[in-house]
């Protein structure tokens, strides 16, 4: 089902994210919570997307096994580095044979361990050009084509400090025919709707869905610094992250913080909320639990009200 449609039938979704599992064992694993997490009835799913090698064939199969062997709507993460227009062609025609219906367009990170990789030998070089590239694909189940996503910086990307050329080249994905912006994540919603008006000022008004994900460890809170280049964390939330005396106390923070974003995004008309799950269910369903609602059908219709 294309995600499009889903956005148009509920006031407000609720997904989750996954990324890709580095072994045969750890792949059961995780395929295990998601089989949790589908009790919830989350609106979609996505997994995440490496630089090359295994990780990538680890997301294929991923995405087509959840489509074959799960009642969910599976989004995969595709990236322009290194990839030719034929190998694109090649994943997408195989999407297309298993009836994923729907994808996340990103530029990519630049890959740390590929020695020798050059930008400009990739044949898609923006973001948007894989969107254009994506929605040119009409061998596909549905006549429109595959359902296509592109990535939103409510704190602002990393690579690119002007924030009015930032609010441009989000403009340009859209033009290009993405249906939806999926933003990466934040700890402040002051910064999501800051970055939802900036939209609206800038001509882009596709329906914008929140990224959260909860902080479960001191370890994991600097990760997330370093992955998420330019993350700001408030100071009301460090200080409750430094009283914690473990990380099991670190995740009661975490649950309670995320919680009270979803509730504050709920009150204020969020068209979706996106879990950055870290391939666990434990802290989603809690969250869910807090929420006061069973699956994302019941989030919809309290949205509503």
């Amino acid at each position: 089902m294309h995600i499009r449609d889903i956005l148009d039938q509920n006031p407000t979704t609720l997904s989750f994210e996954f990324f890709p599992p580095k072994s045969d064992e750890a792949s059961e694993e995780l395929f295990q919570n998601i089989a949790q997490l589908q009790e919830l009835k989350p609106s979609f799913v996505s997994v995440t997307y490496g630089a090359g090698g295994s990780t990538r064939d680890r997301t294929h199969d991923l995405i087509i096994r959840i489509q074959a062997e799960t009642d969910l709507t599976a989004v995969s993460h595709l990236t322009c580095v290194c990839h030719a227009r034929e190998e694109m062609g090649a994943i997408l025609d195989r999407y297309a044979a298993s009836g994923v219906e729907n994808v996340l367009c990103l530029g990519g990170d630049p890959p740390k361990t590929l020695a020798g990789y050059v930008k400009s030998a990739d044949a898609f070089q923006h973001a948007d050009d894989l969107v254009r590239f994506v929605k040119s694909r009409t061998n596909t189940p549905d006549p429109r084509g595959f359902g296509v996503a592109v990535a939103g910086f409510p704190e602002g990307h990393p690579g690119t400090p002007n924030r009015l050329h930032e609010m441009d080249y989000l403009k340009r994905k859209v033009d290009a025919g993405a249906d939806y912006i999926c933003t990466q994540l934040f700890f402040d919603n002051r910064d999501f709707y800051d970055f939802r008006e900036r939209c609206d000022l800038a001509g882009v008004r596709v329906p914008i869905v929140a990224g959260i994900m909860p902080i479960s460890s001191k370890a994991g809170l600097v990760r997330m610094a370093e992955l998420s280049a330019g993350s700001r964390f408030p100071a009301k939330l460090l200080r409750a992250v430094e009283r914690c005396k473990d990380d099991a106390a670190v995740n009661c923070v975490g649950v309670h913080w995320a919680t009270e974003q979803c509730l504050d995004l709920l009150e204020n008309r969020v068209r979706g909320i996106h879990f950055y799950t870290l391939n666990k269910s434990d802290a989603t369903r809690r969250i869910y639990q807090n929420l006061g609602v069973i699956d994302s059908v019941g989030l919809g219709a309290t949205a509503a009200v």
